[in-house]
């Protein structure tokens, strides 16, 4: 396993199951959630990895504007360097869950079919269900 530690992410690429794990220990500004998500993209692309699991349960959610930048900006970027098929799996907690999906439901509508093919992004509770559901998509 490979592992990059830093005070706000734990960010590991699990070659046995060819997924990348981004575990969110606190809350971040939106400098250090973009610069989060730029290392995940270095080492998926390093790995070549298009599956992986967001955990937001200790972190909690992104604000609004930066859940955006993620759907919106982020994504499309992973259709030009990581094979398909690509897949985002949010892990939260029940209570976030309600939140998260409704946001996601909002940004998804009326997006170009060009931005929402960067990847395929669900939302779990539990981390078994993501983590098969990742692994479907292999």
């Amino acid at each position: 396993m490979e592992a990059v530690d830093q005070d706000y992410l734990r960010l590991s690429y699990r070659p046995d199951l060819h997924l990348l794990f981004l575990r969110w220990a606190r809350p971040v500004s939106s400098d250090e959630h973009r610069a989060g998500y730029a290392a995940a993209l270095a080492l998926a692309t390093e790995k070549q990895c298009s599956h992986w699991l967001v955990d937001l349960r200790t972190r909690g959610l992104a604000a609004p504007e930066d859940f955006r930048w993620v759907l919106r900006t982020f994504r499309p970027q992973l259709r030009g360097v990581l094979p398909a098929p690509r897949r985002l799996a949010y892990l939260v907690t029940p209570y976030q869950a309600e939140t998260i999906d409704a946001r996601l439901a909002a940004e998804e509508f009326g997006l170009p079919e060009e931005v929402r093919r960067g990847a395929d992004v669900r939302v779990f509770i539990e981390e078994l269900p993501a983590q098969h559901w990742l692994q479907s998509g292999t």
